[in-house]
This record gives structure tokens, sequence and C-alpha cells, in this order.
């Protein structure tokens, strides 16, 4: 029956007319699609209905359209023409001090002047108060055009919000203006040599003082823009061990280290901060990447951030906010990649239809071979699939912040069993896609002279930031599917079985509807499995694939998006509408199959494995590697 459907779309893909399949739009500055994200914010996650709530009251979908316009303004002006510049022209260490391109200090100075650091931030804090709906709109906007670049701002947002929501008054008057403004940069420090995903075993010290601060002493690794000439000071958020605390995750204390702190004078001297190295690496070249050496004349000062022991909860809110700022960033950077593929496919000429036997007659543009056409279709369905599951975790933000009792649990538990996939399947689907963007240009596709190789090289880093892929699995199934007796994972399977029904009502989806309830079914099954492996033979047997679970539940979960856009879509080509929006509908109801016949059999065989519970890896020796 699969196979069938697969063949039978291998034959639609192969004589579909492309300009109803890819749409005739012209992108924004070649690396996003204007009328894919209204279609999303507007018609699928209906953004403008968060207005009816006090919170959001003082919007409205022209002031969401101005933001909008901006960012795209922005990202196209500032952003995208240094994409290619930041990437070859990459921070240097010079006797200690970090040089970036000189366009960071502009890109800060106007984030921070134009309320982009502040999107989300409350009114009473000088903020826009934005839903997060349209602030990550437009952060995809601005990762999409360089990545690099939209990684200063967003570091600092996330670093100045950890000090809003756990840091004193005084914290908050010392830092977070500075950092709103974008003179001072923000940032996470976590990781150490010896302990990278295992924060427990952190050893960076805090020692107490009768002056209100620590003195800090240790060193981390792997900082974005840990150190650098484009702003004023660098803040960093850093865990760290006060001396006596508790062994393990209980004894981590969150600090805020500045580079530079304040004098009596006020003006900023040394921290006893040192950047002792920078990382050269494969791509994401824009942003430094360092290692902090930290108190070596043993005066480097950090200021608690709310109460001690309890860092890594504080951290967590950062981290799990960039959990869904790299799947953003993943996405973007997919987008990108397919806009350049696409106009690629579209001008390159090359061999003629397989039933054209004439020589003579004129190559053909690569877009009308089919295989072209399915690499095509692999890197939107993807990229266009992943973006909408992002935008349904920015709404649950959104709710959970504004609904209270029964309301606000669900949309937190929807949002924290989410996370670990919105995260890692763009991250690791960015990979292959790219990857898939190159393969379309083929040998230009491999040199500098086309982007599609520095989306590649940049793409890699998404399945590292903020926890590999393996650390998310464990996170998904070994703490998400399991809390609170499966209620999280329940309330996710309502609603995609909410989105079954009203597909069911469209003559269109029924097939892809009942599609989706079987891999639901599966999905469930698979989950009751493992649950009976974790019971049976413990967590080292339960967890053993969990990677290959997640994958799974991502699948699934893109599945259940493209159901989404499909009841959109559905509706609009119900009424008459113009012929640009027919194109666009038919293109989405033509990805939509393409996903649902070639993405959604892969489950079939990640459920085969994942039902043996042989052990094979746990149980693989080690000497046996040779």
């Amino acid at each position: 029956m699969i196979l069938n459907c697969v063949r039978l779309f291998f034959l639609i893909v192969c004589t579909i007319d492309q300009q109803a399949l890819f749409g005739e739009e012209t992108v924004a500055a070649r690396f996003i699609s204007e009328r894919n994200l209204k279609f999303l914010l507007y018609e699928v996650f209906d953004a403008e209905s968060l207005t009816r709530f006090e919170y959001f009251r003082e919007h409205n979908k022209k002031s969401f359209d101005m933001v909008l316009k901006a960012a795209q303004k922005l990202a196209k002006d500032l952003l995208y023409p240094i994409f290619t510049e930041m990437d070859r022209k990459s921070p240097e260490l010079d006797k200690g001090d970090v040089r970036v391109h000189p366009s960071v200090r502009k890109i800060m100075k106007e984030f921070g002047e134009g309320g982009w650091i502040t999107s989300k931030v409350p009114f009473e804090h000088d903020g826009e108060q934005l839903p997060s709906l349209i602030a990550d709109a437009c952060d995809f906007i601005f990762l999409a055009a360089n990545y690099s670049a939209g990684v200063y701002p967003g570091l600092t947002t996330g670093a100045a919000h950890l000090i809003e929501s756990f840091g004193d008054q005084d914290l908050f008057d010392a830092y977070v203006p500075h950092m709103h403004a974008g003179r001072w940069q923000g940032t996470m420090a976590l990781t150490e040599a010896e302990a990278g995903s295992s924060l427990s075993d952190i050893t960076t010290e805090a020692e107490s003082t009768e002056q209100g601060y620590y003195r800090i002493k240790g060193q981390k690794i792997f900082i974005s823009a840990g150190d650098h000439d484009g702003v004023e000071n660098i803040v960093h958020l850093l865990l760290a061990k006060i001396k006596g605390a508790p062994p393990g995750v209980k004894g981590i204390s969150l600090f805020v280290v500045p580079k530079r702190r304040m004098n009596a004078d006020g003006s900023l001297i040394s921290n006893d901060v040192n950047t002792s190295g920078l990382y050269h690496k494969l791509g994401y070249r824009g942003c430094p990447i360092v290692q902090l050496s930290l108190g070596d004349g043993n005066d480097c000062r950090g200021w608690l951030v709310g109460e001690p022991h309890n860092g890594l909860r504080y951290m967590f809110q950062m981290m799990n906010e960039f959990r869904i700022g790299v799947g953003l960033g993943a996405t973007g950077m997919a987008t990108a990649a397919y806009y350049a593929s696409l106009d690629y496919a579209r001008t390159r000429c090359q061999g003629r239809r397989l039933s054209q036997k004439d020589p003579t007659l004129p190559p053909v543009p690569i877009i009308e071979h089919s295989d072209i056409k399915r690499m095509l279709l692999f890197q939107r369905a993807v990229s266009e699939g992943s973006l909408s599951l992002l935008m349904q975790c920015s709404r649950y933000v959104d709710l959970q912040k504004i609904l209270e009792g029964e309301e606000k649990e669900k949309y937190h538990l929807l949002l924290d069993i989410l996370t670990p996939v919105a995260k890692s399947y763009p991250s690791e689907m960015a990979v292959l896609s790219t990857s898939t963007g190159v393969q379309i240009l083929g040998g230009s596709g491999y040199c500098e002279d086309y982007p599609l190789e520095q989306y590649f090289r940049d793409a890699r880093i998404h399945p590292i930031h903020e926890g590999t892929t393996g650390i998310q699995g464990l996170d998904l199934l070994g703490r998400k599917v399991t809390m609170q007796d499966g209620k999280a994972f329940f309330i996710y399977t309502e609603e995609v079985k909410q989105t079954i029904c009203d597909a069911e009502e469209y003559p269109d989806l029924k097939v892809y509807a009942a599609k989706l309830c079987d891999t639901l079914d599966r999905l469930r099954a698979v989950t009751e499995s493992l649950l009976a492996v974790a019971r049976e033979k413990g967590p080292e047997y339960f967890l053993a694939d969990a990677t290959l679970y997640l994958e799974f539940f991502g699948i699934v979960a893109i599945g259940w998006q493209w159901l989404l856009q499909g009841i959109a879509a559905q509706k609009a080509l119900q009424d008459k509408c113009p012929e640009a929006d027919r194109i666009f509908f038919s293109g989405k109801m033509a990805t939509l199959k393409y996903f649902f016949g070639y993405e959604i059999p892969k489950t079939l065989g990640l459920a085969d494995r994942l039902l043996n519970n042989d052990g094979l890896t746990l149980e693989m020796e080690s000497d046996y590697f040779n």
C-alpha cells in the first residue's frame, strides 16, 4: 500500500508543473519566504487571536506586519550582505583580545536601539512585549539571513532574561539596561574541558567574601561570543560550585561574571577574565568561540543570581530558550539553502527530458528533472515542516504565559515534551537538507562561488549546540515521556489526534489523516514497549536507542505539522482565491504529499528496530572495535 503511494507520487513529481510545486514568489533577499511565514503566522496559528488577551492587547495584525517588514529590511540591508564576508574574515585573537567583523558593533547597536533585543521583554522593563510567535518569526528571518550575526543579540537577550527572572534589583540595574541597549554582550558559560554534557562534573569554584561578591576560579570552553571588540563589555552567566556545596548538580550555582567590572568611579576595569584560546571551526565562523581562564590573578569577581545551589534550574530557562533558538537557526539555514538551490535549479540548464531523444533540442532547466524535484521537495518539506513545529512551540510559550490553571499546565507540558524535538529534528535535517542543496548544484555546490558549501559547513554545529542529539533523546524518552506518569505524552497525542479528526473533514486529506493515525498508533505501541523494557531490564536497556526514538517522534511531529498546514491550504482552496495563492497552496499540498510518501514510511524501520530490545549497542564489547 505504502509502496504504491510512493510510486504514484513519483509519477506526480515527474509530471507536475514546477511553478505550482515551488511557486513563483520572489523571496526576500533569497533567504526566506514572506508568503510562507505569514501563512504560518496567520492562517495556521492565528497570531492575531493572541491580541484578544490583555497582555498582548496593545498589538494588532497591522503592527505585527510592520514588525515583520522591519525585520526583513534589517536582515536584507545589514545581515545578509556580510554573510559570506563574516565567514571569510573570521575572528582573530590579538594579544588576549578577540577582533571580530567591524559590522558586529553596528549590529549590536541597531538591535539594541531598534528594540530587537527586548522584543519579548514586558513594557515595565522598557520592552516591546511582543508575542513569542512574532518575535521568533523575526529571529528566524535574522538567522536565515546570517546565522553568525544573529547569535550576538540572541545570546544577549537570553542572558538578560536570566538576570531579569532570577536576579535581584541591584543586578538588574547594573547589567540589564546595558545589555538591552546592545552595549554589553551576554553569554552562557557552562562547558568545561572535562564536563561537557555532564554538568555535574564542573570544577569552576566560587568562594564567598564579605563584600557581597564571590571570587571565581576555573576555566570554561566553547563560549559563543565569549570575547569580542564589538561591544564595550561581556557579561557571562556562569555556572560554578560554591566551596563546600553538595556534590553533583545539586551543588551548582549561577553567577554574573563580567569581563570588566564597574569601578567606584563608574569606569570599567579588568575583572581577571582572560581569553586563553580561540577555536578555529568548520563553520559558524562569524561568531567567536573562546576558552576563558577565570581568576588567574585571584581577582575574578562574580555575583550570585538567585539562591545558592539552584544554578542549573535557573540556567535551564536559558538552555530551553536556546534549544528553540538552535532549531530556529537550523531551520533558517536550511530555508536559505533551499532558496539558493531553487534559484540555481531554475537557471541552470542541462540535459533533456527522458522522453526527448532529439540531441539538437536545447537543454532544459534542471528543475524539470524529476530527481531534482525530489531533492527540492525534501529540502522544502523538512524546512517548512520544521518552521511550523517551531511556530507551534512559540504559540505554546505565549499561551502558557497568558493562561492560568489547567490550561497553563497543558501548554507547559506540551512545550516541555516538544522542546527536544524542536531542537533536534531541524538540526539533524538541516545537515541533510544543506547537503542535498550541494548535490543539486553538483560541482558548483562544492565551491565557494556559491553559498551552499557555507550553509553545509555552518549547519553542522546545530546537532551539537545546546545538548547533542543523544542528550535530547535521553531527555525526551527518559524524562519528558515518563514525567507525571506520561501526562505530557498523553496530551501531545491528543493534540495530534484532534488534528487528524479535523483533517478527515477534507476529502483530499483523508488518506493522509489515516496515515498519520496509523503512525501515531505505532509511536504509542513503541513507547509502551520501551516502558515495559524499563520495568523489566532497567534504564540502560530502556534508553539504549533513545536517539532513534527521538527520530521517530520527530517524523510524527512534522507529519502533524504538515497536516495542520494541509487543513489551512484546503480551507483556502475551497474558496475562490487569486492565481498566485492557488499556486502557493497547490505547492503546499504537493509538499505534504511528498512528506507522507517519502518521510513517514521511515518510521516503519525505526519501529522495527525499537521493538527489538536486544540491547545490541549496550552489550557490544568496547574491545570489539578494532
